[in-house]
């Protein structure tokens, strides 16, 4: 990304007509920008034809569109692609692709790194090397190769979501405007370990669905697994949850990584079962993928799909989810870029 130029990716269709009115173009501009950013994707200024090549030359002294390419790839044998992009500030983030049939679902990261530090999670490893801008998390999805195939965004890359909420709210914002993407909120979901006061913000202002990281139901055991207990505990998210409708469009999903003799016990899932009573909710059971220097273990297909089958019995939807990308390090908790960043290596 060239210097001291602002990426117009992510900005708002308000944004784009004063960026156009302050260099003494119509406001009308702006409109024509966000046309050939969200729906051309373009890659330079100079492909905006219908603007004046004089208008052009305004535009490109102050800005640039910010499209940055990915710059290496892994593919898993199960056809998962995890894709590293560069960041505006000289970092780098890991972005997952998952095809599956005829859905094909982008998981994008919102920081570089995390600070809530989860026990099971490489990127907590990594330690908070800063917020991704909504040009950042943006890119991930507009220079991604398989962008037109794509039919869902989970936001469950590195980083809280929460933790880094204006940039993450400007980019669903351009995913589900008009003016941009034009996608439906049902095909973006938003994860979080739950954060007090940002949660319910986002709960005010978007309408994608959302995730909560659970992994326990008894608070004790969650801090041992997840800090974030100590700020915003499960009983606080689930009585936050029940100020909502998760009845109609909007879902309400909370995930479960089972570790072996840690949280798999029968005695677990009727704290579940209790803990979302009264809730639209569903519960998806993750498996544990080990990484180092971390005592858990994941546990057997047998001992997940009793699990499963308990919750379900009692009221509460759940699914196993299928485990994509293991292989590249892909994988639900696996992401970082630590080495990256300490090296400097571009790989």
């Amino acid at each position: 990304m060239a210097e001291n130029k602002t990426p117009l990716v992510a900005m708002t269709l308000d944004e784009l007509k004063n960026a156009a009115k302050e260099l003494g173009m119509p406001a009308f501009t702006g409109a024509q920008m966000a046309k050939w950013l969200y729906g051309k994707g373009v890659r330079d200024i100079d492909e905006m034809t219908n603007l004046s090549k004089a208008n052009r030359e305004k535009l490109k002294a102050r800005y640039e569109v910010g499209g940055m390419d990915p710059i290496d790839c892994q593919k898993s044998v199960d056809g998962t692609i995890k894709y590293l992009f560069p960041t505006a500030s000289g970092k780098f983030v890991e972005t997952v692709y998952i095809p599956d049939g005829d859905r094909a679902t982008l998981c994008v990261s919102s920081q570089v790194g995390c600070k809530m530090n989860c026990l099971f999670c490489q990127t907590g490893k990594q330690g908070f090397e800063g917020n991704l801008t909504a040009a950042d998390i943006l890119n991930q999805i507009y220079s991604l190769p398989e962008r037109e195939k794509l039919t869902n965004v989970v936001f469950m890359g590195q980083g809280e979501p929460m933790d880094n909420l204006d940039n993450v709210l400007r980019v669903t914002q351009v995913l589900t405007a008009d003016y941009g993407f034009a996608w439906s909120p049902k095909r973006i979901t938003v994860s979080s370990v739950g954060v007090k006061n940002k949660l319910k913000r986002f709960l005010d202002e978007s309408d994608c669905h959302v995730a909560i990281s659970m992994h326990s139901p008894i608070p004790e055991q969650r801090a041992m697994l997840m800090p974030a207990e100590k700020g915003m505990s499960i009983k606080d998210v689930v009585a936050l949850m029940h100020q909502y409708d998760f009845t109609h469009q909007r879902r309400l999903s909370f995930e479960y990584i089972v570790f072996g003799g840690l949280n798999d016990s029968m005695l677990h899932a009727r704290e579940i079962v209790k803990l979302v009573e009264g809730l639209e909710c569903r519960v998806n059971l993750i498996r544990f993928h080990q990484i180092p220097n971390v005592d858990l273990h994941g546990a057997s297909d047998e001992k997940m799909a009793s699990f499963r089958d308990y919750l379900t019995k009692h009221g509460v939807f759940t699914t196993i989810r299928a485990s994509r990308g293991q292989d590249i390090w892909a994988a639900c908790g696996l992401l970082s870029t630590k080495r990256m960043q300490e090296s400097g290596e571009e790989k």
